[in-house]
């Protein structure tokens, strides 16, 4: 089923919640920040804010009227403790590295498309032992707006040198989700972070990367072609 250079397809993976189990590193994380400004934070508001970018979170839990040095003082802080957590403990999503290995043996270009800084995507990738495979990163500094809209899934697939509707994208996050739709791409939804039932705009929702496979990712992807 190996893939000719005019077949190629592309996915896009985002990185938190898809190749990383990091949903409740991150919320600790945040949490564990906001308790030290004598603010609390419960999971059901982190659940809707998961995804978003750093800064917009900064936002949303201090108020929109935090000055922007302290966004962006607040965001450095609960980034580098992130990573300290990830050094310690590395949530490799289960069934993602026999995914992104099968995916480059059918010929497929990979890309990532996360909200995320580009140290925290970088040793995500380094951790996962496969940053050489993925031929486009684009990560939160690359783009001015944030999922659900398009930008970092469509910068991505230019980088990639597909066009959009030969791509599908792996979110975990119904911004995503709604990002990728927007951006006229096949949209994967993993149910875990958010359940399937938030996640329905997508084309395919699974519950594990291991019910994924080359053949079912371009038949997906073909099957949307043929219909538009």
């Amino acid at each position: 089923m190996k893939q000719s250079l005019k077949q190629r397809f592309g996915v896009i993976f985002d990185v938190d919640g898809v190749l990383l189990d990091s949903y409740q590193m991150h919320y600790e994380c945040w949490r564990s920040i906001a308790k030290e400004h004598s603010l609390s934070l419960k999971e059901k508001e982190f659940d809707s804010l998961f995804g978003r970018r750093g800064s917009e979170i900064v936002r949303e839990i201090w108020g929109p009227d935090l000055p922007q040095d302290q966004v962006v003082s607040i965001h450095k802080r609960k980034q580098a403790l992130y990573r300290e957590h990830l050094q310690q403990d590395f949530p490799r999503m289960e069934g993602a590295i026999q995914l992104i290995d099968g995916l480059i043996r059918e010929g497929f270009v990979l890309g990532v498309g996360s909200s995320a800084p580009p140290e925290n995507v970088e040793m995500s990738l380094k951790g996962l032992g496969r940053a050489h495979l993925f031929e486009a990163v684009v990560t939160g500094s690359d783009v001015t707006r944030g999922k659900p809209d398009p930008q970092v899934f469509l910068l991505a697939a230019q980088r990639m040198g597909l066009e959009p509707s030969r791509c599908a994208v792996i979110e975990d996050a119904p911004a995503g989700v709604a990002a990728a739709v927007a951006g006229g791409m096949t949209a994967i939804a993993l149910a875990g972070t958010a359940p399937a039932a938030r996640l329905a705009q997508a084309h395919l929702v699974i519950t594990s990367l291991r019910e994924l496979a080359p053949r079912r990712i371009s038949e997906l992807i073909q099957r949307r072609q043929y219909r538009s």
